[in-house]
C-alpha cells in the first residue's frame, strides 16, 4: 500500500473526488464522515471508479473520544486533509452558534491528535469567503482580508488564523490552505457528484435538478449588483481539477518542498461568470432550457468574486483545465444518472 492519507469529509462533494485522485497516484486513503450531508454509498462508488476500497469510519469530529480511538486504530497516516465542515452560507446567518461549533472544534480536535500522534502534514479545505467583498478584482493571495459576509465564511477565516497560530509554536507541523472558489461538476463517470440533503444550498445542483424536474423553478438571488447583467459573479471550478490541486498539496507537505510551514492558495479559474451566464452556458451544453425567475437578494452573498491563481499556477504547477461548458455538462450527467433519466 501508499502513503496513508486520512481525508475527513472523504464522503462529501469535493472530498470524495479527492479521495479517487488520491487513490490514483497510489495513496492509502482513510475516510471519516458523519454522513450528515452525504451517503455511505459514496464509498462503493470510490470503489467502482478506481478499483480500491478506501478505508471509512463513520463518525463526527466533535466527538474527541471516538477521534482519539481512530488515531489509536490508524497508526500509519502521515497527512490529513481536512474537508469535514458545514458549508451552507444562507444557514450559517441562521444558525451561527451551529457553523463555529462545528467548524471550529472540529479543526483544534484535529490538531490535537495530530499533535498527540505526530502527524506533522495537515491541507486544509478554505474559501475564497476569506476575502468578503474585496476591493479589487481579482482576487491574489495578498488581497487584504475583510470581514466576511456570513458565519461560514468567518469561521474559514478563524481558522486560518488559528493554524497560523499553531504552525508558529508547533515546529513539526506544516500547512497548506486552499482557498477555492465555487468547485462545481461531477467526475467524468458520472458515479459521484454534488448531491446535497434537502434544498440545494449551491447553483449548480440547483439548477440540475431544475432541470430535471425535481424542482420547479430555479431562483435568481437579485438582477440589480454592479456586474455584466446584475446576477452575482462567481469563479466557477472544476471539482476534478480542484481534487488534483490537494493531491499536489499533500505531496508538497510530504516531500518537504516548501520552506514555509503554513502556506495558502488560491484554486480557481482566474474567471469570473455571472449566474445568468452559468444558466445559459447549462442550456448551450445540454440543450435543456431552465425555468427560472429573479428573486430579491440573498443575505451573505458577495456581489463578485473571481481568483488570480498565478501563484498557484507557479509555485504548485497546479492549473484549471476543465471549461465552464464541460464542466456543466458533466453535473448534468450525473444528475441524470441518479434520477434515471436518459
Amino acid at each position: 500500500m501508499g502513503r496513508q492519507v486520512l481525508v475527513t469529509g472523504g464522503t462529501g462533494y469535493i472530498g470524495s473526488h479527492t479521495v479517487v485522485e488520491l487513490q490514483a497516484v497510489g495513496f492509502d486513503v482513510v475516510i471519516i464522515d458523519d454522513l450528515s450531508n452525504s451517503s455511505a454509498e459514496v464509498v462503493d462508488q470510490i470503489e467502482k471508479i478506481s478499483g480500491i476500497r478506501p478505508a471509512f469510519e463513520e463518525f463526527n469530529l466533535l466527538d474527541s473520544e471516538k477521534l482519539e480511538a481512530f488515531f489509536k486504530k490508524y497508526t500509519g497516516i502521515e497527512a490529513i486533509i481536512h474537508f469535514a465542515a458545514f458549508k451552507a452560507v444562507g444557514e450559517s446567518v441562521e444558525k451561527p452558534l451551529l457553523y463555529y461549533r462545528n467548524n471550529l472544534v472540529s479543526l483544534m480536535n484535529i490538531l490535537d491528535c495530530m499533535s498527540e500522534y505526530k502527524v506533522a502534514n495537515l491541507v486544509f479545505s478554505s474559501s475564497c469567503t476569506v476575502y468578503g467583498q474585496p476591493d479589487q478584482l481579482p482576487v491574489t493571495e495578498n488581497t487584504p482580508k475583510k470581514d466576511a459576509e456570513s458565519p461560514y465564511g468567518n469561521t474559514k477565516a478563524i481558522s486560518e488564523e488559528v493554524l497560523r497560530d499553531v504552525v508558529k509554536v508547533t515546529p513539526d507541523l506544516k500547512v497548506i490552505a486552499l482557498r477555492y472558489f465555487n468547485p462545481i461538476g461531477a467526475h467524468p463517470s458520472a458515479l459521484i457528484g454534488e448531491l446535497p440533503r434537502g434544498v440545494p444550498n449551491n447553483l449548480v445542483p440547483f439548477i440540475t435538478q431544475t432541470a430535471a424536474g425535481i424542482r420547479q423553478q430555479l431562483s435568481i438571488f437579485g438582477d440589480d449588483y454592479d456586474t455584466v447583467d446584475g446576477s452575482c459573479v462567481r469563479d466557477y471550478i472544476n471539482v476534478v481539477d480542484l481534487a488534483k490541486a490537494h493531491v499536489i498539496a499533500i505531496n508538497r507537505l510530504i516531500n518537504n518542498t516548501n520552506s514555509d510551514r503554513f502556506e495558502f492558495f488560491n484554486i480557481g479559474t482566474g474567471t469570473g461568470a455571472s449566474v445568468i451566464e452559468v444558466v445559459q452556458t447549462f442550456e448551450e451544453s445540454t440543450g435543456v432550457k431552465l425555468n427560472y425567475k429573479i428573486v430579491a437578494r440573498r443575505p451573505g452573498d458577495v456581489e463578485k468574486i473571481y481568483a488570480d491563481t498565478t501563484i498557484a499556477n507557479s509555485v504548485l504547477g497546479w492549473k484549471a483545465e476543465t471549461s465552464l461548458y464541460d464542466t456543466l455538462l458533466s453535473a448534468w450527467n450525473w444528475e441524470k444518472r441518479i434520477r434515471g433519466i436518459n
